[in-house]
């Protein structure tokens, strides 16, 4: 079962590289709050008919959720609206990039405290010595990216 879900994790980043790279195209046409409320809209309107036929129970009930878990759908709009800002600009692989490392450079800190109920792993060398390669590999692609973009403007 393991297997399934990672794989299942590894196709949803593949799936969200792809929707970076293309909500970043169709902002360069739309528009960036256009792109992303298309992404919500049709999102919401796919959740909808997934919650009327395979719905669990009572939507009423998220009122009765505590209001600082409420607030992660906010994270969720953040997180896609700074994505299709910033593609066209630095590239999908770069966005990427930095958007792992605020992911996992968080989950430290979640996981050494403990934070939400989670588990509580504590942060380690290895784990800051990870960051700072991911970082210094973030450096390289920019760079890649904007020696890239450079020769492009020339030609």
């Amino acid at each position: 079962m393991h297997i399934i879900i990672l794989l299942g994790s590894v196709i949803g980043g593949v799936l969200l590289s792809a929707q970076s790279s293309i909500n970043g195209a169709f902002s360069r046409k739309s528009g960036t709050y256009e792109a992303a409320f298309l992404t919500f809209f049709s999102g919401a309107l796919l959740l909808a008919i997934l919650i009327l036929f395979f719905g669990e129970g009572n939507i009423l009930k998220v009122f009765e959720a505590p209001k600082w878990q409420l607030a992660a759908v906010w994270f969720g709009v953040g997180y896609l609206f700074l994505t299709v800002v910033a593609v066209p600009k630095i590239g999908v692989i770069a966005t990427n990039i930095a958007t792992v490392i605020g992911q996992l450079s968080a989950g430290m800190v979640i996981d050494h405290f403990g934070f939400f109920g989670g588990l509580s792993v504590p942060f380690t060398w290895e784990r800051l010595l990870a960051i700072l390669l991911m970082l210094i590999a973030l450096r390289y692609i920019y760079i890649g990216n904007k020696k890239q973009r450079a020769e492009t403007e020339r030609s």
